[in-house]
């Protein structure tokens, strides 16, 4: 017996491991090598489940699991099985043969080929690319694609995060890029690629030859940081607000005397939020937030124990108007950045409305700061959206897009030019369609054959009339290859009409979907339908990138720095695509 209860001890200090027991009522759950299971149904699976490799969620990790389970939901023996005690009994470790890590790769490899072949069935796809560096300073860069299925539904794949050891240099960059979509088979598909404002991601897409649009997420906090830096009384109160909320977030005491003054006043307990230069946002935010919570902050300030200068009534007169300013801008970056709906299609419009906005907040604003911020912004805000009428693949999203239409364009100039530009891709797809495809009579005009041949010695011979005769019984075919030529150079014409029909055509509802309407209206516009599929696809911002970074993140954590960065690739990818 004593001998039996060492084998058990043993056994379970071996699994203990990659197992662990946790008792929640009547049911345990099983770790396996951090992946969290449940005796039972594979619909009780933790919603989230961590691997010895990496984190799937609850839908990736249920699509694995029930590979492995019958229908009773318990998990099928391997060949060689060993069990650990009687605790254990029901359940049988894995074999070395069938590790998670091998279910993760064999996962991978079915997943990509799904997402390749529906990404090479798309008409047109754009790509977001980024660059991120781990905690172990690793260098990768991020890839993501987006394009409209066959149900005209918005997709979004992640094509893969390569380690990037070599220099981040525009040569290196584009050749990773290159490398990618030929990989992916898709390099004559991409439409755009939609990257930060950083020089070498800018002139490495210039190399691939493909259109390239800048984040407009990045581009409204860049203009609305510099906007703010450039008025020095903002600055002084932005640099008083940072240490205010530094200070109730790094002492205990003062944080729990702001959340007991809280509660007598009657609110919600809620955190100060830290001005943070790489997050979007959080300048508005921190004053949002310290501008609603200013009462229990200055009791708080007034009964602590503390050097700290509480701002002043003016001080926060100057935060509510600045408030004002730059609410709209909030706004604008978090509807941007949605990645299930046509966003690329919104930027021109918005952009629109950001001056509308500015415009109707100066009649409200009285302080000297506020109106200074108004004026660099309206500023900037201008230039900026004269650059992005004129970026090509903005501007025919914009128009292809039935909410906006030309309501989206704020100078009538850059709208003419775009519908001109809009006429030309479609004139081009109908050259496409239209193009004659030569028959048997039209190799024989362009190639001379023997019987050309023969006429001509007996032209030289007999007279002209013989070559003549031949000629034109041997290609019966060539008056109709004519008029079908004449057909195709109506091309623009019929451009021109299609366009005006549609431009003509009342706009839909905002709220309404633009894929839906090219879906009822694919026949009416069938050229105009394939140029949809190729410009509403491009997104408004790299954001996709930056939610796959968050992923890579939580994956790639001190405790894990010895992760493998082709594991760390599956993992992301796994988490991303199922």
């Amino acid at each position: 017996m004593r001998q039996r209860m060492r084998q058990v001890r043993r056994a379970k200090r071996r699994a203990d491991a990659c197992i662990g027991l946790r008792e929640s009522r009547d049911r345990y759950s099983y770790r396996i090598g951090h992946v969290t299971c449940i005796s039972g149904a594979p619909n009780c699976v933790y919603k989230e489940a961590h691997t010895s490799t990496g984190f799937i969620y609850q839908k990736q990790f249920l699509n694995i699991y029930q590979r492995l389970t019958n229908s009773s939901g318990i998990m099928e023996p391997p060949p060689a099985k060993r069990k650990v005690s009687a605790v254990w009994d029901h359940f049988d470790l894995l074999s070395e043969n069938k590790t998670i890590k091998q279910m993760v790769a064999k996962k991978y490899e079915e997943e990509k080929e799904r997402v390749k072949m529906e990404v090479q069935q798309a008409v047109a796809v754009s790509i977001t690319a980024d660059m991120w560096t781990s905690v172990n300073m690793e260098a990768y860069l991020a890839l993501t694609c987006h394009y409209i299925n066959e149900n005209l539904q918005l997709c979004t794949s992640v094509l893969g995060v390569k380690y990037f050891p070599q220099s981040h240099t525009a040569d290196n960059l584009a050749q990773v890029k290159r490398g990618m979509m030929e990989d992916w088979a898709i390099t004559n598909k991409v439409k755009c690629f939609v990257t930060d404002a950083a020089p070498n991601m800018i002139a490495s897409t210039r190399q691939l030859q493909i259109r390239h649009s800048i984040c407009i997420a990045h581009s409204l906090n860049l203009l609305v940081r510099k906007s703010c830096d450039q008025v020095p009384t903002l600055t002084s109160i932005r640099h008083k607000a940072r240490n205010i909320v530094t200070y109730f977030r790094s002492s205990t005491t003062a944080k729990e005397k702001l959340a007991q003054v809280q509660q007598q006043m009657g609110r919600p307990t809620l955190k100060l939020i830290n001005e943070v230069p790489t997050r979007w946002n959080s300048t508005y935010e921190m004053l949002s937030r310290l501008h609603d919570e200013r009462e229990p902050v200055w009791v708080s300030l007034a009964s602590l124990n503390t050097v700290l200068t509480p701002l002043t009534a003016d001080e926060y007169t100057i935060i509510g108007e600045t408030l004002l300013v730059l609410a709209p801008f909030h706004q604008a970056t978090v509807e941007l950045s949605e990645e299930r709906r046509v966003s690329g299609s919104k930027v021109i419009p918005m952009m629109k409305m950001l001056y509308f906005a500015l415009e109707r907040s100066a009649l409200t604003l009285h302080t000297q700061a506020a109106i200074h911020l108004h004026e660099h912004l309206k500023h900037r805000v201008t230039d900026t959206a004269s650059n992005l009428e004129s970026l090509s693949v903005m501007t025919l999203a914009t128009l292809l897009d039935p909410r906006f239409k030309s309501l989206g364009f704020r100078s009538s100039s850059k709208f003419n030019e775009a519908v001109t530009r809009l006429r030309s891709e479609c004139a081009s797809v109908i050259g496409r369609t239209n193009e004659p495809q030569p028959g048997p009579s039209s190799q024989q005009l362009s190639a001379p054959t023997s019987g050309m041949l023969f006429s001509i010695i007996c032209m030289l011979f007999f007279g002209n009339h013989v070559l003549k005769c031949h000629f034109f019984s041997d290609n019966l075919w060539q008056d109709f290859d004519i008029e079908v030529g004449r057909q195709t150079t109506s091309a623009t014409a019929d451009a021109i009409q299609e366009v005006q029909r549609y431009l003509a055509e009342g706009n839909i509802a905002r709220s309404q979907d633009p894929l839906k309407y090219w879906d009822n209206h694919k026949s009416l516009y069938p050229n105009l339908f394939n140029l949809a599929l190729q410009f509403l696809c491009t997104p408004a911002s790299s954001v996709p990138c930056e939610r796959v970074f968050s992923a890579a993140g939580e994956i790639v954590s001190k405790k894990r720095n010895r992760l493998n960065f082709k594991t760390l690739e599956k993992l992301i990818f796994l988490n991303k695509n199922l």
